[in-house]
């Protein structure tokens, strides 16, 4: 287990600045400029910080790494993070990236400052803690949490058809989503767990893997297109 909670910190810096965003100034102009700052600096550091999980990565290992596992919710469900060869990518592309949304969106967005850049942090963490997650009730209330701030962001930043845009996103997403729950349930009740690793080495059928790998699909395929 990892001593330092590295996965933990990327995750939820993010979510530190937007509520420093939150508590600034409440002068349009003031504000304003003052959330730009910070959500800059939030992501640049949450970047510089997800470098950590790239220069020590073990790449000799296809074990999990820089783990956090808690109990959580009286120890039926745990509080598990860990990142592998695939999922450590993804995270630094994310803390990559926030940045430059950030200063694209600099002078693009002139109204309502404030709440854009928290809602783009937010989103932040929740699409780092989709990749850390190594649970599946966790990764699911990462993965739905992001519809959240993403429908903010499609329907009062949106273009000319935003706010048909934003519900057609969350209604698709939210049914494709339903189907992952079922087959999340599903496998809790076959496999007394949600922990991700313990579950890949459970024996689930041929024709219920195949089944679970649809419910899966079509949650994620839904926003392909996106």
């Amino acid at each position: 287990m990892s001593e330092v909670p590295i996965l933990s910190l990327v995750t939820f810096l993010p979510l530190i600045g937007a509520l420093l965003i939150f508590l600034g100034p409440n002068d349009e102009e003031a504000g304003a400029r003052s959330a730009r700052t910070m959500a800059l600096w939030t992501t640049a550091f949450t970047f510089l910080i997800s470098l950590y999980i790239w220069v020590t990565f073990d790449n000799t290992t296809a074990d999990l790494q820089m783990v956090e596992k808690y109990d959580w919710l009286g120890g039926a469900i745990n509080y598990h993070m860990g990142v592998d060869g695939i999922s450590m990518l993804f995270i630094i592309l994310t803390t990559f990236l926030m940045p430059l949304c950030i200063l694209a969106s600099w002078a693009s967005v002139t109204k309502r400052v404030k709440e854009y850049m928290i809602a783009f942090l937010v989103l932040e963490s929740l699409v780092i803690g989709v990749f850390c997650s190594q649970d599946l009730v966790l990764f699911y209330l990462f993965f739905e949490g992001g519809l959240i701030p993403m429908f903010l962001i499609i329907g009062v930043w949106g273009g000319s058809n935003r706010v048909y845009a934003s519900f057609k996103f969350f209604l698709y997403t939210l049914a494709g989503s339903v189907l992952m729950l079922l087959a999340i349930m599903y496998m809790y009740n076959e496999a007394g767990t949600t922990d991700i690793p313990t579950l890949m080495e459970f024996e689930f059928s041929p024709e219920a893997q195949t089944w679970l790998w649809l419910a899966f699909f079509s949650s994620f395929a839904v926003k392909m297109p996106m």
